[in-house]
């Protein structure tokens, strides 16, 4: 899931057509049809012949970590490709769009050396460069935050190590636990809660932030900085660790940039703050991968027969992930239960009416990028930007324009179901206000109650891959999940690990998007769609 500051609430939309019906052998459910005969064969296989677990260990273990552009996340394309078309399905491929540089790492040691040795857990923050060789220096606490600090520092950083953060002063927070929803809590996410006015994530503020940081990175390069440290924005010894500088080609890379664990990093802080002479030695071994440009999706599909066979119902989950773990919860996860979901239908043999369409995403952790390319290539597009000062910022960063403007696929494309909140088993789904496709869900969810799926709220949520899809007007969902421990130890952690998954979860929850994308593929009509996006 892409860093929360991002999470975008966007309006979901609708594009009236008429689609042809043919009827399929199903079992009635209130108003909804319901195939229960396929939901058997279905829960058959993916409950007693998962190989979910292997898809997962494969990109944990023998692949590991998969920053956007490095080559692990090649190697990650290569495979889910290959694999996903050995188990038949068609039109298995990768589909690039602009990126910049990719980055990796395969060493880093941190030691103070001064007043005492002892060794340090610190990682280094993405496309920062590394040392060459060990590098030993004073450390000190400077604030530079702002143009004016920058100046009054100049001239007295050469050689220095500089701790970038305010220590975190000792509080009450307890190690946080395992928790799964209860039935107070699923109550909770079902209550709508009126929305106010605010809208999202502050444009401008990250587009001054993103400035700053290049300004800043000159700076520490002028100066001759030896490294800079940063503090883990979690306790207990977890290394939440992201990007220190911008994967662009022409972004200043600055100078090597680590995340420390909170407590080593407040005991530097209190040593420097009691006038000792603390020197730490920092080795890390990085590299830039600039051969290609481009990051990558992995596409394939089962295909559709007779007349809807050129609508599409997709399933997705993001494969690109932090590097300092395994990407297993975020999101290695996910493409192991999109890629389960679509192998048991395969395995079962379904000839869908709509063609069922899987992506596996690169670049969601740098702001959607994967699927925002998706949407923007096949099913919407928006008007140029004309605004000076809007051209002037990172695409990222600008205010949508208006009015959208669909391409033919955006009536192909039925449904768009998104899975990217940890490992937790699927408890329901969130249906971003769309009411008609609300009862359809209490529907589909009816036979999968006894797997603990039963919860459909009317709730938007953001921050995923889902987003892109919604905000043009094409119905997007992310399901619901049980947290287990993702924002308490794993979410862009070095403790993402394949320890940290359920292989439970992740069986039931295959299973449940397996159920989704058969109905959604076989449904007479297609899913209901609410009024496109306008202007606010």
């Amino acid at each position: 899931m892409i860093f929360r500051s991002f999470k975008v609430l966007l309006v979901a939309g609708l594009l009236a057509t008429t689609f042809h019906t043919v009827p399929f052998h199903a079992h009635a459910a209130g108003d909804e049809r319901v195939d229960l005969e396929m939901v058997s064969k279905i829960r058959q296989e993916g409950l007693h012949r998962s190989q979910v677990m292997e898809t997962l260990t494969h990109l944990t273990d023998n692949i590991g970590p998969r920053l956007t552009g490095s080559p692990a996340m090649t190697k990650a394309n290569n495979w889910t490709r290959d694999q996903l078309e050995e188990w038949g399905l068609e039109n298995a491929r990768l589909e690039g769009f602009d990126f910049g540089r990719g980055w990796s790492f395969d060493y880093v040691s941190v030691h103070m050396t001064a007043p005492r040795h002892q060794p340090l857990i610190a990682y280094p923050r993405a496309w920062t460069p590394g040392t060459e060789h060990s590098v030993t220096g004073p450390v000190v606490r400077v604030e530079l935050s702002t143009e004016e600090e920058l100046e009054e520092a100049r001239g007295t950083l050469e050689g220095k190590i500089i701790l970038m953060d305010d220590p975190r002063q000792g509080d009450d927070r307890m190690d946080p636990s395992v928790r799964r929803h209860d039935e107070e809590a699923l109550s909770d996410i079902v209550s709508f809660p009126i929305p106010d006015d605010r809208r999202g994530w502050n444009r401008a503020e990250w587009a001054r932030r993103a400035a700053f940081r290049e300004q800043l990175n000159e700076f520490l390069v002028e100066e001759g900085v030896a490294a800079t440290i940063h503090i883990s924005s979690w306790d207990h010894g977890i290394v939440r660790v992201m990007a220190g500088a911008d994967y662009a080609l022409d972004a200043n890379a600055g100078v090597p940039s680590l995340q420390m664990a909170a407590e080593h990093y407040n005991l530097l802080s209190r040593l420097v703050a009691d006038e000792q002479e603390v020197e730490v030695r920092v080795h890390v071994r990085a590299q830039f991968h600039e051969e290609d440009s481009q990051a990558y999706n992995t596409l394939a599909e089962i295909p559709g027969r007779g007349r809807t066979a050129r609508e599409i119902v997709m399933a997705g989950a993001h494969m690109d992930s932090w590097h300092a773990g395994q990407g297993a919860t975020d999101n290695a996860s996910g493409v192991a239960v999109v890629m389960e979901a679509v192998r048991i239908l395969k395995a079962l043999e379904v000839q869908p009416r709509r063609t069922i369409r899987v992506a596996l995403w690169s670049g969601e952790e740098q702001g959607l990028l994967g699927s925002r390319d998706y949407v923007e290539r096949y099913i919407a597009t928006r008007p140029e930007h004309t605004d000076e000062e809007q051209l002037a910022l990172p695409e990222r960063f600008r205010e949508p324009t208006w009015p959208i403007e669909p391409l033919p696929g955006h009536a192909r494309h039925i449904a768009y179901f998104n899975f990217d909140n940890g490992s937790g088993r699927i408890r329901g789904i969130n249906a971003e206000e769309n009411v008609a496709a609300a009862e359809v869900f209490r529907a589909w969810l009816k036979p999968l109650h006894d797997l603990d799926a039963n919860t459909v709220t009317l709730r938007r949520t953001g921050s995923t891959d889902h987003v892109p899809f919604d905000r043009v007007g094409v119905p997007g969902f992310q399901f619901i999940q049980d947290p287990l421990d993702y924002f308490g130890r794993t979410h862009h952690t070095h403790l993402d690990t394949r320890e940290y998954v359920r292989r439970e979860d992740l069986m039931q929850s295959a299973v449940v998007l397996a159920v989704f994308l058969y109905h959604a593929a076989m449904r007479d009509e297609p899913l209901p769609r609410m009024p496109i996006p306008q202007e606010p």
